[in-house]
């Protein structure tokens, strides 16, 4: 007799299951059971990876759910708290793709109808969709079970006999679990009662959550970051005894021998349940075209309008690009897809919502082009088709479109409206437990000190997407303290058991779906906050043959638009597509390094390569966009090294010059390196696509075998081969050896081109338009004091004026005026933009507000409130008369109580039976008398102002403060934040360095420790930025005092960086500042008699970051903490490493003697 698993919660059992879906189907393997069922609670999340899993090994999946099912109802209306917040569990399993479809409805229709607390089916749902599934009565959370346990036999039966009749006599069945639990053994009394009164069939279980026994300790620790709680807390969610593992047949004979039967109904139930995915075959919506037109007329007469349009005299060649694509189209199934692709471009360009010159590689077909889907000439650029749909490797094609992101949801929602809500759905994805927040949640729940655990966490190299195994050979602090201290052990063992279990559901940021029939026939759904997504991850969905695209919202997009909307006020006829690609002066600007607000261009690196590379063309910046990333960034200086100095470029082979001329004898593209393949080898667009896909994903087996091809041929593809094609066959091999060392660098140009393009874009709008593109760049970083701080003294540095909130000129976002940008009053909170809108109406219909009296009776009507009314005033916003702010905040509520007396008067006297009452002279209420009293301090204002608009409008409380911050030795909080922020990471600071700044206290609390001390977080700004401190008991002992809100303070400490979070600096001193310039006590040291030397910065020249010099540079820097800035300078890269040290003549003499003199320089 076999045996098989009928009841198994996977990871997608959110912080609860522990069975890998990986193992899972080795271990049934090697337990010799021959199907198993994959039963997660209330979702499917994993039931195609668990197929494929099992399918890999040999075992047969069973596709199945253990659904919560509602009392009494599962819509909210009928939801009783008491009842319903414990839902009862029900097993479902697929017989067939009827219960696939019947489960996935089901499923959907819980979260989207039933969910609270949990996604809930009732009765009705499971009666009306039935058919195809099997039924277990589950474990002691279902009904049937329940019923038991609280004595109500009759119940537990009636129940029983219930969902019998829903599901049929040889689809439900009475679920036997034994895990040592002593409500278990009278369940099971009371089923085998029902099973013998009634013939309803008995099935056994184990109730697995992990795999083995030894798996307990780590799912434990899993429900323990569920529940937030402590493994040494008494009162918390168990599993005991210790045995929901993945039991073996013999096991579960021997704790059944009594009911054989329900042991050979395991396998029974596994044979009814035979249900087969299909993968491969595509399920595209069909677009409705124009009466007499079939699919493949409508695209072909669309290309052929957008062709004339967009080329006035083309090569023939260009005719035969857009025949060859859309006969390719055509043949491969896509016509429907690129129309429904072209009509929700053309819908969103008609309705005015901005939209990008293209994305991603399909940017490369002369149909997008011709069809308007993309605005870049792929001829222009040299950019291939084939690297978008290759007619090698019939896969579903991937447009990805970027639209303004303030309207990217009207374009999402008019797809909802054209094929229907329930064929329309995002997408889900899940956040998984990474090796540094692996380590943090275990060493929160094992209650270690946080000291401890983030100083071990900090130990993993900052790569994307390393493992612990990974962070223990790199790390070699790591390693050490995982080899010595058993406590460190522990944790990362465990962690590293937990590490990559997905933690959150969440909904893809762009991702879309687009079924012909509802997307439940194909896919379960979930609703993830306001959003229905689908319950399968963006790869299997296309493996499903589904229709995904990304909608994407792209906030530079708006920004142009926006800036081109306050141009067309001036010039009507304004044109962002009319602006010349080739402007010297744009390039010019870049070149001088104000790249501040251009798009893919302001990050410090960025800036620093545009510098000096100094651009020239939209190719250039094309290059850049595609080389400033890791692994091709290396290459950065040869590159600019052969652009300025031609006598530098050479090429391994001529045919190489035409490919690589336009990077100056670098490979930087995917496409140059097809184009290699195709005029050197002989090699098809499609087959080259196919060899680059393989280096790309490091392929080693193919990437061996092709360089045989690429050298010598393979004539059954007909490729000829270099040699063939008169390639000696050293040049060859060294050609290829050169593709493959870069292949997996090299960017897609499609994609760079097009953000080159709005890169370009930016610059010009900066460079002829600065004040309209400096307004709408302002008003897209609202919802950023930093950039918007960066931005306000670009505009400083521009020599444009900032002008205050004005009711009689302001706007609801930030407006160009003569004298300067006009401040946007929809950053004023409690303002919301239909008040604004009402305000530019009124004062546009019936002129400028006279004053504030005047402003508050005219706008009364229009639900005004004391609070709007009181923020405007703290802003500034009527400082235009005259009046102190003090005086209008005095007298604003009274004013307002007035006015609506006022009219209630008016209202009562227009009800004058004899209608001889009028209102004319009656609207105005007693005039405002303003108080005598004197205007908040400057201090104040200011303070009201960062409160109310989250910006220092009158100055910034700093100002007073510069001289003794510089004194002191104080950095911009602005260079910290950008230097982490960099895509190559930091390069002047470093996490662990001390540090020191200055800044106002702009928030502070505290929190109450586990050990019963206090820390604290408070956050410090200046003008150019913020940063979060951290402040132990120690800390607070000694300065608490200082860190109030609002004082202006020095902050001593360590950088602390954890994963991919803003810096923060671990507080040690901190003092208050001084308006007269003086500086504050220098930073404690423990050293003494060390002579410390005058200089700002200490510069070292070093050949490389691995050389051996480095390990005792690392050694001497730790032996001399301290605050100068230290730069290290690697020559072989030209790359900046940034630390600090206490300059003394010790440190200078030790480096001294291991660089050379002329090595070490201080400033």
């Amino acid at each position: 007799m076999s045996f098989v698993h009928l009841h198994v919660h996977t990871e997608y059992s959110l912080l609860d299951g522990f069975c890998r879906i990986d193992g899972l189907a080795k271990r049934v393997k090697e337990l010799g059971q021959s199907a198993v069922a994959i039963t997660d609670h209330g979702v499917m999340y994993g039931a195609i990876d668990f197929y494929r899993a099992c399918k890999r090994e040999g075992v047969k999946p069973i596709i199945g759910c253990e659904v919560y099912v509602a009392p009494h109802g599962r819509t909210l209306h009928q939801k009783v708290h008491e009842f319903d917040a414990e839902s009862r569990h029900l097993v479902l399993l697929c017989r067939n793709e009827e219960g696939y479809r019947n489960l996935s409805y089901m499923v959907s229709q819980a979260f989207v109808e039933g969910f609270y607390i949990k996604p809930r089916v009732d009765m009705d749902l499971l009666r009306q969709h039935s058919g195809g599934l099997i039924a277990l009565s589950a474990c002691l959370a279902g009904e049937i079970p329940k019923q038991l346990m609280n004595g109500s036999y009759d119940r537990a039966k009636a129940v029983a006999l219930e969902l019998r009749d829903i599901f049929g006599e040889d689809s439900f069945y009475l679920e036997l679990q034994d895990h040592g639990i002593k409500e278990q053994a009278l369940v099971n009394q009371g089923l085998l009662k029902i099973h013998r009164e009634t013939g309803i069939p008995l099935v056994c279980s184990n109730d697995c959550h992990y795999l083995a026994p030894e798996d307990a300790e780590s799912h434990d620790i899993l429900l323990c970051i569920q529940t937030g709680k402590l493994v040494e807390d008494e009162n918390r969610m168990r599993y005991e005894p210790r045995n929901f593992y993945v039991r073996s047949t013999e096991e579960m004979e021997r704790l059944f021998a009594a009911y054989p039967d329900a042991v050979a109904n395991t396998e029974k139930i596994a044979a009814a349940c035979n249900l087969e995915f299909t993968f491969g075959k595509y399920h595209l919506p069909q677009f409705a075209v124009p009466e007499g037109e079939t699919a493949q007329t409508y695209i072909r007469r669309l290309c052929e309008e957008g062709f004339r349009e967009r080329y006035k005299a083309p090569p023939e060649d260009y005719r035969r690009q857009l025949d060859y694509e859309l006969d390719m189209i055509e043949k491969m199934g896509f016509t429907d897809y690129f129309l429904i692709v072209s009509d929700f471009v053309r819908y969103a360009k008609s309705q005015g919502i901005p939209v990008g010159p293209g994305r991603g590689s399909a940017a490369g077909s002369m149909v997008s082009y011709c069809l308007h889907i993309t605005d870049i000439d792929p001829m222009k650029y040299g950019l291939y088709f084939e690297r978008f749909l290759n007619p090698e490797r019939v896969s579903m094609p991937d447009i990805d479109m970027d639209f303004g992101d303030t309207r990217r949801g009207e374009v999402v929602d008019y797809v909802r409206r054209k094929y229907g809500e329930d064929r329309v759905a995002q997408i889900v994805t899940f956040g998984t437990m990474a090796a540094r927040g692996a380590i943090r949640d275990v060493g929160r729940v094992l209650n270690m000190p946080y000291a401890e655990v983030d100083a071990v966490a900090k130990q993993v190299p900052a790569a994307l997407h390393i493992t612990l195994a990974d962070a223990l050979r790199l790390s070699k602090p790591l390693k050490e303290l995982y080899d010595e201290d058993p406590r460190v052990k522990k944790l990362i063992d465990t962690a590293q058991a937990l590490e990559g279990m997905p933690r959150h559901a969440s909904t893809h940021a762009a991702g879309v779906v687009i079924t012909k029939n509802p997307v439940y026939t194909y896919v379960p759904l979930a609703r993830n906050d306001e959003s229905i997504v689908c319950q399968y991850s963006m790869v299997t969905l296309e493996e499903l043959g589904l229709l995904k695209m990304d909608f994407l919202g792209l906030r530079n997009l708006t920004v142009l638009e926006d800036a081109v909307q306050m141009v067309k006020r001036e010039d009507p006829d304004f044109s962002l597509a009319d602006i010349p690609d080739d402007d010297q002066a744009v390039f010019d600007m870049l070149t001088a390094g104000k790249t501040s607000g251009v798009f893919q261009m302001e990050s410090a690196g960025m800036t620093g390569v545009c510098v000096g590379l100094r651009p020239q063309s939209i190719e250039d910046l094309t290059a850049i966009v595609a080389l400033y990333r890791p692994g091709p960034m290396d290459s950065i200086p040869r590159f600019i090294a052969c652009k300025h100095d031609p006598s530098l470029v050479s090429y391994k082979h001529p045919a190489l010059e035409p490919i690589l001329s336009i990077t100056y004898g670098c490979i930087v593209y995917q496409e140059q390196v097809i184009e290699i393949f195709r005029r050197l080898a002989g090699y098809s667009l499609g087959q080259a696509d196919m060899v680059r896909r393989a280096m790309s994903k490091k392929k080693r087996e193919q990437i061996e075998r092709e360089r045989q091809f690429f050298i010598y041929g393979d004539p059954e593809r007909n490729i000829p081969g270099c040699i063939a094609n008169g390639v000696p066959e050293d040049v060859a091999g060294a050609i290829y050896a050169e593709i493959d060392a870069f292949a997996e660098y090299a960017f897609n140009k499609a994609h760079a081109v097009c953000y080159a393009v709005v890169a370009y874009q930016t610059a010009w709008f900066k460079r002829y338009h600065p004040k309209e593109y400096m307004a709408a760049l302002l008003t897209s970083v609202l919802d950023s004091t930093e950039k918007v701080s960066e931005y306000i003294g670009e505009c400083k540095d521009m020599d444009i004026a900032l002008l205050p909130p004005d009711v009689n000129h302001s706007y609801d976002s930030f407006t160009v005026e003569e004298g300067g940008i006009r401040f946007g009053l929809v950053a004023i909170k409690n303002i919301g933009r239909g008040f604004i809108q009402n305000m530019v109406r009124e004062r546009r219909d019936n002129g400028p507000f006279t004053g504030f009296q005047d402003f508050c009776e005219r706008m009364y009507d229009y639900d005004i409130n004391k609070r709007a009314v009181e923020n405007l005033i703290r802003a500034g916003a009527f400082d235009c008369f005259g009046a102190y702010r003090s005086q209008l905040v005095a007298v604003s509520d009274k004013l307002l109580d007035s006015i609506g007396e006022s009219r209630r008067q008016n209202v009562e006297g227009q009800l004058d039976f004899f209608g001889m009452s009028s209102s004319t002279d009656q609207r105005r209420s007693v005039e405002m008398i303003l108080p005598k009293m004197p205007e908040f301090a400057i201090e104040e204002r200011m303070r009201q102002e960062r409160e109310i608009t989250g910006l220092y409008l009158s100055g910034h409380p700093m100002n007073a403060y510069r001289e003794s911050a510089r004194r002191a030795g104080a950095v911009h909080i602005g260079a910290v934040n950008a230097d982490f922020a960099q895509e190559g990471g930091p390069t002047d600071f470093r996490d662990d360095q001390r540090i020191t700044v200055a800044g106002i206290v702009a928030a502070y609390k505290t929190k109450p420790t586990r050990n019963g001390s206090l820390m604290a977080y408070a956050t410090v700004e200046d003008d150019t930025g913020a940063i979060e401190l951290l402040c132990f008991s120690r800390t607070l002992e000694k300065f608490g005092r200082q860190l109030k809100e609002g004082s202006a303070v020095l902050i001593r400490g360590k950088l602390s960086v954890r994963d991919e979070k803003p810096p923060q600096i671990l507080c040690d001193e901190v003092y208050p500042l001084s308006g007269g310039g003086e500086a504050p006590p220098p930073e404690r040291t423990p050293r003494t008699g060390v002579q410390v030397l005058e200089g700002k910065v200490l510069w070292l020249r070093v050949p490389s970051a691995d050389h051996p010099v480095m390990a005792h540079i690392n050694r001497v820097f730790a032996m001399f903490p301290g605050q100068t800035p230290a730069r290290l300078v690697f020559t072989d890269t030209g790359k900046r490493l940034g630390t600090a040290c206490l300059l003394s003549r010790s440190l200078v003499d030790e480096l001294v003697e291991a660089l050379g003199k002329e090595n070490v320089v201080i400033q």
